[in-house]
């Protein structure tokens, strides 16, 4: 976690200033930048900032990881029935209370093979505002449901928005997950047109990537038709995120 560098390095460089009776403009100036590090490292999973994440897998061969996230919804089978006929096998994120509105769904998606990971119960708008407490609470009770209705365990962890913080990366730890992020982001709940989120994708794939998708409307199930035909013509094959933790481990 770079943020106990980073602090040590705020706190130099106050007592830098101090010492050559800086002004207290230079202060402000310091506390600025120091806030706006922390703000990025708090909204760009990739950097590691406060909790250090998967967001690719290190490898030459022409290889993806696609993810989706926030379902299973009522869009959901059909991204698994397209799934299912280009023989690709995908990791899904799932929030708790959309599995026990879908417990169907969320079961299906485990018998064909996907993988699946915990994305907290309610994913809040307020995920980023939690104490530890709740976050741990977050994470557990999405754990019981995927239980409960999956008969299955995950450590794989995607953190809500991909917002990290110090109470988000302690719940992590207690909870014994690991992060998943992404360095493809489609933003394909953000950009209405689908022709520019398609081009955003393609353009920043390379082997190894994690696509971020979201199994949550007609827009991105058509976006990932195109996808998956770029996919094939392109020679690239999937791979799931739990692939690379087993891959770890050996």
């Amino acid at each position: 976690m770079k943020h106990y560098s980073m602090i040590l390095f705020y706190i130099f460089c106050n007592v830098f200033i101090y010492a050559f009776h800086g002004s207290f403009w230079v202060y402000i100036f310091c506390f600025l930048l120091f806030s706006a590090f922390v703000v990025w490292g708090s909204f760009d999973i990739k950097l590691g900032y406060f909790v250090n994440s998967i967001t690719h897998k290190k490898t030459k061969v022409k290889e993806v990881a696609l993810t989706f996230d926030d379902g299973p919804t009522e869009f959901t089978p059909q991204f698994l029935d397209l799934l299912q006929e280009h023989h690709i096998k995908a990791t899904f994120f799932c929030i708790g209370k959309q599995i026990e509105k879908y417990p169907d769904t969320f079961k299906r998606i485990i018998a064909e093979g996907h993988s699946i990971g915990n994305h907290t119960y309610t994913h809040s708008n307020s995920t980023g505002f939690l104490p530890t407490v709740k976050m741990t609470d977050e994470i557990a009770k999405c754990d019981e449901i995927i239980a409960s209705v999956g008969n299955t365990t995950t450590v794989l962890y995607r953190p809500p928005f991909g917002v990290t913080n110090p109470s988000i990366a302690k719940a992590i730890k207690r909870s014994g997950k690991i992060s998943i992020g992404w360095n493809v982001r489609s933003l394909d709940t953000v950009i209405e047109d689908e022709r520019k989120i398609y081009k955003r994708i393609i353009s920043k794939i390379k082997p190894g990537s994690i696509v971020l998708l979201h199994d949550t409307s007609e827009k991105t199930y058509r976006v990932l038709v195109d996808l998956l035909l770029f996919l094939k013509d392109k020679k690239y094959s999937a791979f799931t995120i739990d692939s690379i933790i087993k891959s770890n481990k050996k």
